[in-house]
């Protein structure tokens, strides 16, 4: 069992009066923490399974009678894959407010959807947590901080789901499973994604331009489909927690690009079994991104797991001068470049010049792990 920082932060909402949301894709743990943290509290439990039809049935156009009737005796009731249930907000709002002294714990690994259903209903009355595949710091209480910054260049090719990292021996066959089924399950449920073999092509697209800028012009043109569509598809993969986006920072200086956007994949494991490529990074043309990749979603879950107000970017002007990674936080501006090898890299003096940082550098594999430990 592997302890999961945002473990303790949810056991300290629990009963609070308002419903716990626990989002996340499929495979990174939703399951295993909610079991954990009902097991630590030592309180009767329901657990109704939201992709069982007949538990969609049951929990659809209900009211505050049924669900009392249906939690009774229990002091926490999980609805695990919440999404599947049509309505699930206001069955949530009924929940918490006509069984104050029933914890809900929801889950869904699908933001798009959840968040679509339970926005209105639950105004004010929930808690919400976003579950990321395992951290660096994770992996680093578990194992020691000597043995995970040994593992670092494995987890460069293979990452940080759970199933993966606790059985190696199989890994690449259940990140070829992971990255070809589950990934689009939920995506390819949606009504509105009728042309799935195109998401595969853009994921593709997206794996082999990591680190670099994404235009939607040259993807809509590379994959035969308009612009509209390929941002509307960007931006489900995104709520589906496959990709993330950085656009670009900028303030008070005109030669700054505005309108422009980097995409990272959550998972070095799920951007490797995208390309079909294992190979060590010793061999790697691409190990420059795979790393940018890596640090990027790496600060992301420190961030989130820390529970600390961030905005990421990066930063480019028309005369080409950038920065890898911006961090906006409430102290203050973060800039970083991050290289294989940060041999001879500064930061460029124009953005020093206009702005002022708290922290500032270039991250390479041989200093990463105070960064990754945040």
């Amino acid at each position: 069992m592997i302890n999961r920082i945002l473990e303790k932060s949810i056991i300290n909402h629990l009963f609070k009066g308002k419903a716990i949301i626990i989002y996340g894709a499929r495979q990174v743990g939703k399951t295993t923490i909610t079991k954990s943290i009902i097991e630590k509290s030592g309180k009767k439990t329901l657990w109704l399974n939201c992709d069982e039809f007949d538990t969609r049935e049951l929990l659809t156009n209900t009211n505050s009678v049924k669900l009392k009737n249906l939690s009774q005796g229990h002091k926490i009731v999980v609805l695990d894959e919440a999404q599947r249930v049509e309505d699930i907000g206001l069955t949530i709002k009924i929940f918490t407010d006509t069984l104050p002294d029933v914890q809900i714990i929801a889950t869904g690994s699908a933001s798009f959807e959840l968040a679509a259903k339970i926005s209105e209903p639950l105004t004010g009355r929930k808690y919400e947590f976003h579950i990321y595949p395992l951290s660096f710091k994770e992996m680093a209480e578990q194992n020691g901080l000597l043995q995970e910054g040994r593992m670092l260049e494995h987890r460069l090719i293979f990452g940080y789901y759970p199933e993966i990292v606790s059985k190696q021996e199989e890994e690449k066959e259940l990140l070829s499973m992971l990255a070809s089924s589950y990934l689009y399950k939920d995506i390819l449920t949606i009504d509105k994604i009728n042309k799935p073999e195109l998401i595969e092509k853009l994921v593709k697209a997206l794996a082999l331009q990591t680190g670099n800028e994404v235009s939607y012009n040259e993807l809509s043109s590379l994959l035969g489909a308009d612009k509209n569509t390929i941002e509307k598809y960007i931006n489900i993969l995104e709520k589906a927690f496959v990709v993330f986006r950085l656009n670009s920072f900028s303030q008070n200086v005109r030669s700054e690009i505005k309108k422009s956007r980097k995409i990272y994949f959550y998972d070095n494991g799920i951007l490797n079994a995208i390309l079909s490529n294992y190979n060590d990074i010793a061999g790697r043309n691409d190990k420059g991104a795979l790393w940018e990749n890596f640090i990027v979603s790496e600060r992301k879950k420190a961030f989130n797991n820390a529970g600390v107000f961030y905005k990421q970017f990066f930063w480019r002007t028309v005369q080409k001068q950038e920065i890898d990674l911006i961090e906006e936080t409430e102290t203050g501006l973060n800039a970083y470049e991050i290289k294989w090898n940060c041999r001879k890299v500064k930061l460029p003096a124009g953005f020093i010049k206009n702005y002022k940082l708290i922290n500032s550098g270039c991250i390479e594999y041989s200093n990463a792990e105070e960064f990754l430990l945040l």
